[in-house]
């Protein structure tokens, strides 16, 4: 068989995998969104050390070991979780992390003298969290936020290691079926590609259309 007639004959099954890879990093990159606007917050009071006391091991440890930490380790003290929700489980706090410092760098790129206002004008700090940092953060944190979602995107592979049967799985297999591990798994990286590089344009589409006047990136 040549490697079209490969191509051709594996694509779409190894593709059927593309929806729960997609349902893995969705629901990771919301649980990150969620997480990372409450870990901003919290950076925003006397609780900011609690803040960094998440983020810094969260991101100086391996995303696998956490991932295996809540699989295999969780059910020790009582807690078993099925594999899906121990991928998005890790998946999710592994992005809160990563996400909370993208919305930290974007505070930075907000005027002290708009927070100074809302305050002149009687907003409290949580008004003034509301409604002047989270809007703003949020629109400038676009691009650094979809480049968060193609990482999440690209790091639910791991899920393949407790038995989520998404991309990479199902190229894993098509190797041990066909014995063609190459072919197997270029199709696997193509696909990746495909998906990453739409989610990206499709971004930058969206970015153009909410871009705030003046404002250059950070």
């Amino acid at each position: 068989m040549g490697l079209l007639d490969f191509v051709y004959e594996y694509t779409p099954f190894i593709a059927e995998g593309v929806v729960v890879t997609l349902q893995i990093s969705v629901i990771s990159f919301l649980l990150g969104l969620a997480l990372g606007i409450a870990l901003l917050g919290l950076s925003l009071t006397s609780l900011r050390p609690l803040a960094r006391m998440y983020i810094e091991p969260v991101r100086g440890t391996p995303l696998l070991v956490q991932l295996l930490l809540i699989y295999f380790g969780l059910p020790s003290i009582g807690i078993k979780l099925d594999a899906f929700t121990s991928s998005f489980l890790a998946l999710g706090l592994n992005s809160a992390a990563y996400q909370a410092e993208i919305f930290r760098s974007a505070l930075k790129s907000i005027p002290d003298v708009q927070i100074l206002s809302a305050e002149s004008l009687g907003f409290s700090g949580s008004q003034v969290y509301r409604y002047v940092i989270l809007p703003q953060a949020l629109r400038i944190s676009i691009p650094s936020l979809v480049n968060e979602f193609v990482t999440v995107v690209k790091e639910s592979s791991l899920a393949s290691v407790i038995g989520i049967v998404e991309l990479t799985r199902r190229g894993e297999y098509v190797a041990a079926y066909t014995y063609r591990a190459l072919e197997s798994y270029l199709v696997v990286a193509a696909i990746y590609f495909a998906v990453c590089y739409l989610i990206s344009y499709l971004s930058r589409r969206i970015e153009e259309k909410i871009r705030i006047p003046g404002y250059t990136g950070a």
